[in-house]
């Protein structure tokens, strides 16, 4: 006979951990809303996405759901992902799976990268990575590989590597970025420092993204740095505005920053939702602190309008007004 204990009549079963969390899950505000494009953004648009249909193309915008994706399409801007599909990181905010021993690396995957930017027919390309802590280089060579390729293809694309800390290996760093041609060099701080252990994995932590970002800028002066914070996890509003002062400190050229969304109820919940005029406030405290081109809003990614955000630092007729159609 089985030693379960049978349920009495009268009780209830409790809920999980993740049934209380979706009951709790705040409901999204009423301005969380994007703007279809128009125009020639419209056929830019159509364009790219019949290219990937008929290609059967894989990107980071489709694949993550991004609720920007007309937006950057319709402006020439695609973000893909390379090293795989599992980190070796376990951040609490972050939909991409994490596994201890990630299979090897795809030889072929930079050739593959440069074809299918090249059938997109976007202008500005945005690489991200998984991070590889089992590699003793932390991915860099590979990285470069894919770099190095899509530009070998299309030298008219303009490229922007959002990297991983590299485990603080400069020495990668260094060899990443050696030569390398690159518009944007973009790491992500996520969250403001006090609540690292919090949000990132135990691995990484805002010090370490400074000396990256801090070391990215002293390396290749050309390049442009680029980093991107996340709210509603429990920062405040003042907390927002230091990140930014100690992001400038180490001369990141572009910001952005938006708003925390829960990719399920496992993760790490919402706290709060700032009003878009507080995404202004902070748009504003950023250009006044000396960031070449910011983009802030609710739903902003840190690849939101990526090839305008570069043209505005570069000093283009652009000033970039989140949620504008």
């Amino acid at each position: 006979m089985s030693g379960k204990r049978l349920p009495m009549a009268n009780e209830t079963k409790q809920p999980s951990a993740i049934e209380r969390r979706k009951k709790s899950r705040k409901r999204l505000p009423p301005w969380f809303k994007t703007y279809l494009p128009t125009g020639n953004a419209q056929i830019a648009f159509n364009d790219v996405r019949g290219n990937v249909l008929e290609h059967q193309l894989n990107t980071v915008c489709q694949e993550a759901q991004c609720p920007n994706i007309h937006d950057c399409w319709g402006r020439g801007t695609a973000t893909f992902m390379v090293a795989g599909e599992e980190c070796t990181r376990a951040c609490r905010f972050c939909a991409v799976g994490t596994v201890k021993d990630p299979p090897p690396l795809d030889v072929n995957e930079p050739e593959n990268l440069a074809e299918a930017v090249d059938l997109m027919g976007v202008s500005h390309a945005v690489i991200t990575c998984v991070n590889r802590d089992e590699l003793d280089d932390g991915g860099a060579s590979h990285y470069r590989a894919c770099l190095e390729a899509v530009h070998a293809r299309r030298p008219d694309v303009g490229l922007e590597f959002l990297s991983s800390d590299l485990d603080g290996n400069l020495d990668a760093l260094a060899a990443l970025l050696d030569g390398l041609e690159l518009r944007v060099f973009a790491h992500n701080v996520e969250c403001v420092p006090r609540l690292d252990s919090v949000v990132r994995d135990h691995r990484a932590s805002f010090e370490q993204s400074l000396t990256i970002l801090r070391e990215a800028k002293r390396l290749r002066p050309d390049i442009l740095t680029k980093s991107s914070i996340m709210v509603g996890v429990g920062e405040t509003d003042e907390e927002v505005v230091e990140a930014m002062g100690l992001l400038r400190e180490v001369g990141v050229d572009l910001l952005t920053i938006g708003q925390y969304l829960a990719p399920s109820p496992r993760h790490l919940p919402v706290d709060r939702f700032p009003e878009p005029e507080v995404f202004g406030e902070w748009d504003q405290a950023a250009r006044e602190l000396g960031f070449k081109a910011v983009a802030c809003g609710p739903l902003v990614r840190s690849s939101y309008r990526a090839g305008l955000l570069y043209e505005e630092a570069k000093g283009g007729p652009v000033t970039l007004t989140y949620g504008e159609p």
